[in-house]
């Protein structure tokens, strides 16, 4: 039970509690874990006391979060059009920061670099105001219908433009991996505002586009959870033509649009999460990406679920 084995566990859990790596990385391993995600706020200074840790190994790294290790710049944050940048001198900038996540997974010995690669880019965060409708009168409201309609109006018709950009940046960046020999999966992650790319599709269409690249898709299940509510894809029918790309899993559940939740625990739905088990198990790089208010009794008690169903599946 304690022993979570080939599970990760994403430092975005307890980074904001601490301000020495190694107290942060001692915490998650308190919680059986032996490998951990390192996620896009690790500084520096933080790595400065988790590096000793890794040399010496005392504890493995599944993953890196690009943008890795943190830059205070918004236009290369995790909510950024990043990879599909029209001004090509950012996206060589995104290109070349994706290089350097790469270049820190090599030296941990990870397995896979999470990406955002990018969005369609709207003047202001619609996803907001559209989360705000949904929650005040419902996705069937005349008001939600409308805003959400403006919103995938420009969406797919920009959708193709920023997928050739965000392809063709990703390409660049798989060539200079394949120069270096680096055996590292490029993840692209399933996202948590609805007009932030790839859906499960585009996901699909850019990988196919890269086949025998190291990109695949990095499926976030409770962003994915989110998406299906406001409308934006068929989760549960779209996740069986997409499984095969699948390199890596960040695991959590949603309460209605909040994620970042205890599986099983803090929805008490005992058979919904269920659905994504099969994607759980094919994954070759799984982390668990919980929020701070995650007690851990409660990811305890989460993971002895989600291993019972696993074992009882194989």
């Amino acid at each position: 039970m304690w022993d979570k084995g080939e599970f990760s566990f994403s430092t975005c859990w307890n980074i904001k509690r601490h301000t020495t790596g190694r107290v942060m990385i001692e915490e998650i391993k308190s919680l059986g874990f032996r490998q951990v995600e390192l996620n896009y706020n690790v500084n520096e200074m933080l790595l400065s006391t988790i590096e000793p840790m890794i040399e010496r190994g005392e504890i493995g790294v599944s993953s890196v979060h690009n943008v890795f290790p943190y830059i205070a710049d918004k236009d290369y944050d995790t909510d950024s059009v990043l990879l599909g940048f029209d001004d090509e001198e950012k996206r060589q900038r995104s290109v070349d920061l994706l290089i350097r996540s790469m270049e820190y997974a090599v030296r941990y010995g990870a397995k896979a670099v999470v990406v955002h690669p990018g969005e369609v880019p709207f003047d202001r965060n619609i996803d907001s105001e559209l989360k705000a409708l949904y929650r005040e009168f419902g996705k069937d409201s005349p008001e939600y219908r409308q805003l959400w309609n403006e919103m995938l109006e420009r969406r797919e018709r920009l959708s193709p433009r920023y997928t050739q950009r965000i392809t063709e940046s990703l390409e660049q960046v798989s060539e200079h991996a394949a120069r270096q020999g680096w055996q590292v999966a490029i993840g692209i992650e399933t996202r948590a505002r609805c007009y932030q790319m790839p859906t499960l599709m585009e996901a699909k269409r850019i990988c196919d586009n890269l086949q025998g690249s190291p990109v695949g898709l990095w499926y976030d299940i409770g962003h994915a959870m989110m998406m299906d509510r406001m409308g934006l894809y068929d989760n549960v029918q779209e996740l069986a033509i997409v499984k095969p790309y699948i390199c890596g899993v960040h695991i959590h559940e949603t309460l209605e649009l909040s994620d970042h939740w205890c599986p099983y625990v803090h929805s008490k739905d005992m058979t919904y999460f269920d659905h994504f088990l099969d994607a759980i198990d094919y994954a070759k790089v799984k982390v668990y990406e919980l929020k701070a208010a995650c007690q851990p009794e409660e990811i305890h008690e989460s993971h002895g679920l989600l291993i019972g169903k696993l074992n009882g599946r194989r």
